[in-house]
C-alpha cells in the first residue's frame, strides 16, 4: 500500500516558466527570481496542483545505461541536495523540456516548478518537488462592486479542475530513481507520450498496487473481448465473470493465480483460454507480473468502477447484475421474443 498523503504539504519554492512549441519555433522565457503568491491564493494553488491525484500508480527516473544519464533525475537530485539551486536547475528543466516539445499537437504554455514540504509516502515525510505544465485557458467573469453599480469584466486564466500535465517527485529511493506520480490528462494521446517517455523517462514501479491493477486489467480484456470467440456465452455469464474477478480481489489479501482461476473460471477449458490469453498479452505489452503478489486495496476500488455489471436491454430496462449468477435465466418465448427470468427473496 503506497499510503500517499498530501494534507499537510506547503509549498517552499515557486517559480514559473513560459514554455512554446519547439516545431512551430515558439520560443520559451525563463523567469530569475521566484513567483509571487499572495497568502489567499496558496489553498487555491494547492488545490490546482493535487486535486486531478486519480491514480497510485508509482513510477520511477529510468535510463538504458545508468540512471546519472537521465537528465531530469539529475537535476531533482541536485535541489533536493541543493536547495539553493532551485532557480537555476528549475531554468533547465524547462529547456530539457523544451527540447522534447516536437509534435504538432503540443500547446505552449506556463511550467510551474515547486518544492513542497511535508509530502507523505510509505508513512515518511519527505520534500516533493512538482513539475506542473499548463495549457488550456479558460476565460471566467467577474463582477465588482462600484459605488453606485456593478462592473462585469473577464479575465483568462486556468481552471482549477483543468491540470493538463505534471509530476510529483518524492524526495525517497533516490538509488533506484526516487517515486514518482504522473498527471496527464492526454494521456492516451501520441503526442502526451513526450511528456512520460521523452522528457521524463520513466518506467513504472511493479509494486502490489502495479501488480493488481494490470492482472484486474488482463481479465477485463479477456473477458470482454476473448471470450465470445471461444465460447458461446450470454452478457449476464460475461458479468457474471466480471463480478467474480472483483469478488475474489475484495476477498483476499493475497493473490495465488491457480486459486484465482479455479474460483472465477472454474472449468478447465476456460482456464486454459485465459492462460494462453495472458500470455500473450503479457508477451505482447511487455508486462511482467508475479503469479503470487499482496494485493491493493486502491487498485481494486479503482478497477471495480471500470467492471460494469450492467445489462442493457433496448432502451427499456437496466439489470444491475450484483451476485448469484443462478438467479437469473435467458430464453426465448414461442412468439420468437428474448427475455430474461429473474429469482428473488426480498424488495426494497
Amino acid at each position: 500500500m503506497n499510503k500517499i498523503d498530501f494534507t499537510q504539504v506547503e509549498i517552499d519554492k515557486i517559480i514559473t516558466h513560459k514554455i512554446g512549441n519547439k516545431l512551430r519555433d515558439e520560443r520559451y522565457s525563463l523567469s530569475y527570481e521566484e513567483s509571487i503568491i499572495e497568502s489567499d491564493t496558496k489553498n487555491y494553488l494547492l488545490k490546482y496542483f493535487f486535486s486531478l491525484l486519480k491514480t497510485e500508480e508509482l513510477y520511477r527516473f529510468n535510463h538504458a545505461v545508468n540512471i546519472e544519464m537521465n537528465e531530469v533525475f539529475k537535476l531533482t537530485k541536485n535541489i533536493f541536495s541543493q536547495p539553493d539551486s532551485f532557480i537555476q536547475n528549475s531554468q533547465d528543466i524547462t529547456k530539457l523540456l523544451y527540447e522534447q516539445s516536437m509534435h504538432p499537437k503540443i500547446k505552449e504554455g506556463q511550467l510551474n516548478i515547486s518544492l513542497f514540504n511535508n509530502g507523505v509516502i510509505e508513512s515518511e515525510v519527505v520534500n516533493v518537488l512538482g513539475i506542473f505544465k499548463s495549457e488550456t485557458i479558460s476565460p471566467f467573469i467577474q463582477m465588482k462592486k462600484q459605488k453606485s453599480n456593478y462592473n462585469i469584466l473577464h479575465e483568462i486564466g486556468f481552471d482549477l479542475k483543468s491540470m493538463d500535465k505534471g509530476c510529483l517527485i518524492f524526495n525517497t529511493d533516490t538509488e533506484s530513481g526516487f517515486r514518482i506520480l504522473i498527471i496527464d490528462n492526454s494521456s492516451k494521446s501520441n503526442e502526451a507520450q513526450y511528456w512520460k517517455d521523452d522528457f521524463l523517462n520513466v518506467s513504472v514501479v511493479k509494486n502490489e498496487y502495479h501488480q493488481t491493477n494490470q492482472f484486474l486489467g488482463i481479465t477485463k480484456q479477456f473477458v470482454t473481448k476473448q471470450l465470445d470467440e471461444e465460447f458461446e456465452l450470454s452478457k449476464a455469464d460475461k458479468i457474471d465473470f466480471l463480478n467474480r474477478s472483483v469478488d475474489y480481489f475484495k476477498k483476499h489479501e493475497t493473490f495465488d493465480k491457480n486459486e484465482f482461476e479455479e474460483e472465477v473460471f472454474g472449468e478447465s477449458n476456460v482456464i486454459e483460454s485465459f492462460r494462453k490469453f495472458d500470455q500473450a498479452y503479457r508477451q505482447e505489452n511487455e508486462v511482467e507480473l508475479s503469479d503470487n503478489f499482496v494485493i491493493s486495496e486502491q487498485a481494486v476500488k479503482k478497477q471495480a468502477r471500470v467492471f460494469k455489471s450492467v445489462l442493457k436491454l433496448d432502451k427499456n430496462f437496466h439489470i444491475y447484475i450484483h451476485g448469484n449468477r443462478e438467479l437469473i435465466e435467458q430464453g426465448t418465448d414461442e412468439n420468437g421474443r428474448k427475455y430474461y427470468k429473474i429469482y428473488y427473496e426480498n424488495e426494497a
